[in-house]
């Protein structure tokens, strides 16, 4: 897998003080994606395990508060992450949010997908709309993509995940 970057402290993509990996790679091309650079698959470094500990040694820290990981399209790099998210789950338990232009309902029906959605505590879906676009929505673009509580919904039935009112 290759990666854009990895951002230690990050309030913009998830509650709280996050750790966030932006994945390489993404053939959604949103019209004004706010990541273009990271759609061409041979950007970016190659991800190693040195990568995978600095992710874990950031997860550690008090005051991060969990994991995000977007990109480019984290679901197009499903076996890469899998693996790298169970070795990050074995030494931390805080929440993991993933991004997708792929909706819930589309991730559940791949069982590849359907895994690496099941290490993850919230889902932020959809493909970026620019007639949607809406700039007070927090945590996401466009007023299509959903913010979903993963470890509420039940196979075919997504709940949203609401942390405060101006969500």
């Amino acid at each position: 897998m290759r990666y854009g970057q990895i951002r230690e402290y990050d309030i913009a993509n998830g509650v709280g003080i996050r750790t966030s990996i932006f994945v390489i790679g993404c053939t959604h091309k949103c019209p004004e994606c706010f990541n273009e650079e990271y759609q061409d698959f041979s950007a970016g470094d190659i991800w190693t395990d040195r990568e995978t500990e600095k992710v874990i040694k950031y997860l550690n820290e008090d005051q991060v508060e969990g994991l995000t990981i977007l990109g480019g399209e984290p679901f197009q790099n499903t076996k890469d992450l899998i693996d790298i998210v169970k070795e990050i789950k074995k030494h931390s338990n805080k929440s993991i949010w993933i991004y997708s232009g792929y909706t819930y309902e589309q991730l559940i029906k791949d069982p590849l997908k359907k895994e690496l959605l099941g290490l993850c505590n919230v889902l932020v879906d959809g493909l970026f709309i620019k007639n949607l676009k809406n700039l007070k929505l927090k945590f996401r673009g466009s007023s299509n993509q959903r913010i979903i509580d993963l470890d509420k919904s039940k196979n075919d039935k997504p709940v949203l995940y609401y942390a405060d009112k101006n969500i």
